[in-house]
């Protein structure tokens, strides 16, 4: 694809997910760290080669994918989706991101407590009670710091990987099955895993 075409569809994506996702150019400006020209400049057409970081920024803003918000028309996907898919035009869910080390205090809260002092991540799909767990230490194996979990939090019995504390460690590990031992502390079930995100 051409850098032109695909700054135009960065463009109209941007411009798209700002509208569909009630965001405004401010908000856009102040949660992802990108100055207010950078982003007037994108969208005012006055910037062929947008960079790596900047696309990488917004594109964690909103939740979509990197690789995707230069080449697919979000617009024309998400009409698509929401007409053959069985929840309709599902509204994105607010996920309040959250740093390793402040993980453990914030159990206790609700998500509506931790959305207001955290940073937010959305997530688009059928799931609730949802927390993203900012790595500042790497899961052996598994994932590296500035990797984003989004997790449902809470304990459930299904198979599925979880994220969990260990009490010994004082770790964060991925296990999967129910079958668990006492000394860990489940956080939630993984549902997605968001790599090298960075600082939020």
């Amino acid at each position: 694809m051409h850098k032109k075409e695909k700054t135009e569809k960065l463009k109209r994506n941007i411009k798209y997910l700002i509208e569909s996702r009630g965001e405004t150019r401010i908000s856009l400006c102040n949660s992802s760290g990108l100055t207010r020209t950078t982003i007037y400049n994108i969208l005012e057409g006055r910037v062929v080669n947008v960079q790596q970081s900047t696309i990488r920024k917004i594109s964690d803003f909103f939740g979509v994918s990197y690789k995707e918000i230069e080449t697919v028309d979000f617009e024309e996907r998400e009409i698509i989706e929401s007409t053959v898919s069985l929840h309709g035009n599902m509204n994105p869910a607010a996920v309040p991101v959250i740093k390793e080390s402040l993980l453990l205090q914030s159990l206790e809260k609700r998500i509506g407590e931790l959305a207001i002092s955290h940073p937010l991540t959305y997530y688009f799909g059928a799931a609730s009670n949802l927390i993203g767990v900012l790595l500042e230490n790497e899961i052996v194996g598994a994932n590296e710091v500035g990797d984003l979990l989004i997790v449902r939090k809470g304990v459930s019995t299904s198979r599925s990987e979880k994220l969990v504390y260990d009490k010994r460690t004082r770790k964060l590990t991925i296990v999967a099955g129910s079958e668990l031992d006492a000394d860990v502390l489940v956080i939630g079930e993984l549902i997605e895993e968001r790599f090298n995100v960075g600082k939020y």
